[in-house]
Parts: structure tokens; sequence; C-alpha cells
């Protein structure tokens, strides 16, 4: 959540708004722009909630990871996105203290819950690729499932702790047209290591064991694929060869997250160094939170059955009787 501290002095020295200092037709231009984002972001993760919940053959440990996130983005989409944007356009905090307070609290929540579905992600693709047979046998859907309706609780917890014990939870100073949250430095370095430097070294450790696995599986298969193969190789060939693709894909899923996520937390982080400004803090978490909008996208470009399964839904096939057992993975 690392919301960034700010000098009082330093953002209390005007009395109202800014006015625009752009042109009608730029300002239109900017909500429609923004509209369409919010548009792309909330359908786009609705539909691949649609296609994970809908599908019999989509109801896989992974894939309910990837639910997960989607929820995570939508709500980014429907909660997060039209105030920030609007707050950015207006340069000004027109929805009160009330709501900014609030606004705060789904930006952490939201944040600390997508890093952690990434980070669990990494821990599903780990060991499926390093212990097939124990990932296959002892990894379910119901334990998946289970460790998410746990993420979410104690992410959830953990922000009520931060509220609590944070000792300034309300806004600690509300200038005009202004909205920012403040932690003390006790909070501000447990939620720094909480939010970011513990999640993100498990998912660096773990996507770099994950690319030397595959490395190996690479060239086991080229070994087999020299032999005349019997059917368990085969089998085995195929399924190596499916988890290396999945494996990639989510690498590069992971690898948009954290190119989205570090500007922001390298410029908190520089905070006691520079002045930071409103302006850049708000487009940072723009940055940030854009991440929901481009999750779709990878979806689309890189998973065959996403795209079936939109084809179905938008075509309403999927309200057919036996539409849920749609063979979409062939």
């Amino acid at each position: 959540m690392n919301l960034t501290e700010f000098n009082q002095s330093d953002h209390c020295d005007h009395l109202s708004c800014p006015e625009r200092p752009v042109s009608p037709a730029v300002y239109i231009l900017m909500y429609l722009c923004s509209a369409a984002l919010v548009l792309l972001t909330v359908c786009g993760n609705l539909l691949i909630i649609i296609s994970v919940l809908h599908f019999k053959q989509l109801h896989t440990p992974t894939n309910m990871l990837l639910l997960s996130l989607a929820v995570s983005d939508f709500l980014v989409g429907a909660l997060v996105m039209p105030p920030m944007f609007i707050w950015t356009i207006e340069s000004c905090w027109i929805f009160g203290r009330g709501f900014c307070t609030v606004f705060w609290i789904i930006c952490g929540f939201l944040l600390i819950l997508s890093i952690y579905n990434i980070t669990l992600i990494a821990v599903d693709r780990y060991l499926a690729l390093s212990n097939p047979f124990f990932y296959m046998s002892r990894v379910s859907v119901r334990i998946t499932c289970v460790v998410v309706i746990l993420d979410w609780f104690v992410v959830g917890v953990y922000l009520l702790l931060l509220m609590y014990f944070n000792g300034n939870f309300t806004i600690s100073v509300m200038c005009p047209g202004e909205c920012f949250y403040f932690l003390n430095d006790v909070w501000t370095v447990i939620d720094l290591i909480y939010s970011f430097i513990f999640p993100l070294s498990v998912i660096i450790i773990l996507y770099t064991l994950v690319f030397v696995i595959a490395k190996k599986h690479a060239t086991a298969i080229r070994e087999l694929n020299k032999h005349t193969r019997p059917k368990t190789q085969k089998i085995t060939l195929h399924s190596m060869k499916s988890e290396r693709k999945a494996a990639k894909v989510l690498g590069i899923l992971v690898s948009v997250f954290l190119l989205c996520l570090l500007p922001y937390f390298i410029y908190s982080l520089l905070g006691n160094v520079i002045e930071q400004q409103t302006e850049t803090i708000q487009k940072l978490v723009i940055i940030l939170y854009l991440n929901s909008t481009i999750n779709p996208v990878i979806y689309a470009l890189f998973y065959p059955w996403f795209r079936r399964c939109v084809k179905i839904t938008i075509t309403l096939q999927i309200v057919q009787s036996n539409s849920a057992l749609a063979n979409v993975l062939s």
C-alpha cells in the first residue's frame, strides 16, 4: 500500500483548485480516452471472470489464481480508475474528505491483493515445473480456492491492522482539492517490506528458478525428439511443453506487472531524497493500475482458449444449456 508520505506544508500552499491549462477539445479528449480505458478494463476482466467461472474445462488451479487477479483488476477498473482519472484531469480532488479515505483504502487493498496474486502465480508455476507429480496429485482447484480466499482475508486483516495502529488513519491533512493518506515512519517500513520487498523477492527468485527448470525441460524435450517415443513418452513430452508454455505466458504477465509497479515504488522510496510532486504521483499510480487494462490484452494475445470463450460469450452461445461443457482448449 506504501502511500507516499508528503510534507504537509509543501502541499497546502493553495486555497482552491487550479484552472485547467488545456483547451476544451483536449479536455473532452482526455475524458473520452479515460472512459475508453475504464471500459476496456472492466469489460476485459469481466470476460475473463465469466470464462473461468462458466466453462468447466477452465476450472484448473492456475486459472483460479487468474480469476482472483481478474476480479481485483475488475474492481480497479470499476472503483479506482474513474476517480483517479477525474482527479488527474481536473487537477483537483472533488469528491470530499470522506470518499478520499475510502478511495485510498480501496487502492491499498487492491494493490496489495494484486501483488500477492502475482506472487501466488509465481509459486504455482514453480511447483508445476519443479515437481509436476506432487502438483498434479496435491494441488487441486478446491485447495487453490481456499488459498485465494485466505489471501484476500490476510490482505484485509493487514489493512485493518494498518488502519488501527498507524495512529493517523484519517487523512492527516486535507488541503483544498488534495487527497493524501499519511503513514508514520514505523508503518512506512512495515508496509514497504510486506507490500513490496517480500513479495517482489519471492517473485524474482521463483521465476529465476522457473527459467532454469524450463531450460532443462527444453533440453529434455530435444532429447526425446531424437528417439522414437512410446505412448508414455509422448504424454510426458506434451505435459512438459504445456507447462513450459504456461510458464512463458505467465512470465510475460508477471514481467508486465513489475514494469508497471516499479516506477511507483521507486519514486515512493525517493520521498526523503527528492521533493515529490502530486502530478507525478498521480501519473505513476495511473501507470500502475493500467496493468489491470493490459492483462486481458495479454490473455487475448497468448491464450487461444480466451479468444474462443470471448467469441462464445459475445455471440450469446453461452446461454445455451450445454455451453459450460464446450471444448475451449482444443
